[in-house]
């Protein structure tokens, strides 16, 4: 009895031990890199014409003013490179990037331009919202008599 206690006790341990590291290790992630002007500090911070992410040297995204492109990551630490074209028929700015990513946060939004410029965590991470569109209900004709046999 008493070593049968034991061997269930283990075992709740040895799974929850396993669901901890599971919660860390494989948490996914999904990454949104936003190319869009952001105020900092009175001054406007512009994407470059054209800016390319990759990650794991796949090419995820290939943002221009106003796009918005996504990546998905499991677990915690997030590693990727940008290559920024400032103007039309410029040479590609590298840049490389390693950041942690929130625990709390399932959709995350990295903005570009603020992150190339060395703008702190607070002002280039943000948790992605969906806006929900509401609309008015419209007057709909509602038939309930489908094939009009109520004629007959």
């Amino acid at each position: 009895m008493k070593r049968s206690l034991i061997v269930k006790i283990c075992t709740v341990v040895v799974i929850l031990g396993i669901a901890a590291c599971m919660f860390v290790i494989g948490r996914g992630h999904t990454v949104y890199f936003d190319a869009k002007s952001i105020e900092y500090n009175g001054e406007t911070l512009k994407p470059g014409y054209r800016t390319a992410i990759f990650v794991n040297d796949e090419r995820v995204a290939r943002l221009e003013d106003g796009d918005r492109g996504m990546a998905t990551c499991i677990g915690q630490n997030f590693k990727f490179r940008v290559e920024v074209t400032p103007e039309k028929g410029a040479e590609a700015v590298p840049y490389e990037f390693s950041i942690k990513l929130p625990y709390n946060m399932d959709g995350i939004v990295l903005n570009m331009p603020a992150m190339i410029a060395g703008a702190p965590e607070s002002v280039y991470l943000s948790e992605f919202v969906s806006l929900a569109v509401e609309s008015s209900p419209a007057e709909e004709e509602i038939i309930t008599d489908e094939f009009a046999l109520g004629d007959i």
